[in-house]
């Protein structure tokens, strides 16, 4: 919106010719979330307290992760309003809103963001760990990818194909199958991202790896030299992404500064869902959907843990881990939860640097 409103005064004064340049706005996209979550966050971490809206710590069937995590209980939570804000505010800001690939994004981000933001408040509202159904939060993730297949399949020029890293040539054709391809990718990246936050700034800190590794993705699929040279997916329009998938590293970091251990505010399935769904959403758009298999591995792993964990069980009636997700087992191994997290960041990196260096190789 600010490209609109000072880039015409470039006449008047030169300096508002920079914001012509997508690598400014993208720098300041990522700074201005991340401010608005610094200097609002005592604010809404104070309303989240007021309307007691505080984290519930379950005991039943978990008595020994319960002695780790009980003094966690009352924490605000809901804390995802803050990011949704921070971000959402960020790149209407700073990005081109009338790009059509931004407003879905955005849509995206904002629709799966009430999805969690009622399945916290049927939490608080019982004082248990029990918000909508599982299956009432399948079927929105489901429609919001449907919807967002219809949209690629009737308005753009995004193939459905699908390619894989690190194969040059190796492109499938899914035609109908495409439309269940992106359900597939929008609920697996939205409910990993919530799986994955069960630690102090663990999913908080990987979003904001993944989101820099789509950011820089982004940039570079709407350059058609830089395309045409490394011989990937090009689509024009897409490097506004890069403004949003900034905001999201910035409001990641913001939020990491009351998140961080010992957090003082839970993002919860509000932000969760909505980070997650926002993900998956410029991985499709911009196609590389399998590459997030890479980049988000952290998430990916913590998905995979707790469908190994019920598949064993249910084979054996034996746990294959102490305790799903992944980052539970390693608590009740003996870890230390900063341990756990920092660690789980370090891979998160090494992921992200692995994934960029699929670019030389389509």
């Amino acid at each position: 919106m600010l490209y609109y409103i000072f880039y015409p005064l470039r006449d008047y004064w030169m300096g508002f010719n920079v914001f012509k340049y997508l690598t400014f706005r993208t720098a300041m996209a990522s700074i201005t979330a991340f401010f608005i979550c610094v200097i609002f966050g005592p604010m809404v971490i104070n309303w989240l307290k007021e309307l007691k809206f505080g984290q519930h710590i379950r005991e039943e069937h978990v008595e020994n992760l319960h002695k780790l995590h009980k003094h966690k209980q009352g924490t605000p939570t809901m804390g995802g309003i803050l990011m949704i804000i921070a971000i959402a505010v960020s790149t209407v800001l700073w990005a081109d809103v009338t790009n059509i690939y931004v407003l879905v994004t955005l849509g995206m981000f904002l629709a799966l963001g009430l999805v969690g933001f009622l399945d916290d408040y049927l939490k608080i509202l019982k004082k248990r760990n029990d918000g909508l159904t599982a299956r009432s939060k399948f079927f929105y993730q489901i429609l919001a990818g449907m919807a967002l297949a219809i949209f690629i399949l009737a308005c753009t020029p995004i193939p459905t194909t699908i390619t894989f890293p690190f194969l040059k040539s190796t492109v499938i054709e899914l035609g109908f199958l495409y439309v269940f391809f992106v359900v597939l990718v929008i609920t697996g990246s939205s409910n990993a991202v919530n799986l994955t936050d069960g630690l102090d700034g663990l999913a908080t800190g990987c979003t904001v790896f993944v989101a820099l590794a789509y950011a820089i993705l982004s940039y570079l699929t709407g350059n058609i030299k830089v395309t045409d040279y490394l011989n990937i997916f090009y689509l024009p329009g897409a490097g506004e992404l890069g403004v949003f998938c900034a905001a999201m590293v910035g409001g990641g970091l913001g939020f990491l500064w009351f998140n961080s251990f010992p957090a003082t505010v839970f993002m919860g399935d509000t932000g969760s869902l909505a980070i997650g769904g926002a993900i998956g959403t410029v991985a499709v758009l911009i196609k590389k959907e399998l590459l997030l298999v890479i980049v988000g591995g952290i998430f990916v792993a913590e998905a995979l843990s707790v469908m190994l964990q019920i598949f064993w069980f249910k084979t054996t009636r034996k746990r294959l881990f102490k305790m799903s997700p992944l980052h539970h087992h390693f608590q009740l191994l003996g870890w230390s939860e900063s341990k756990i997290t920092i660690r789980f960041w370090i891979i998160a990196i090494m992921l992200v640097l692995l994934s960029l260096t699929t670019l030389k190789l389509q």
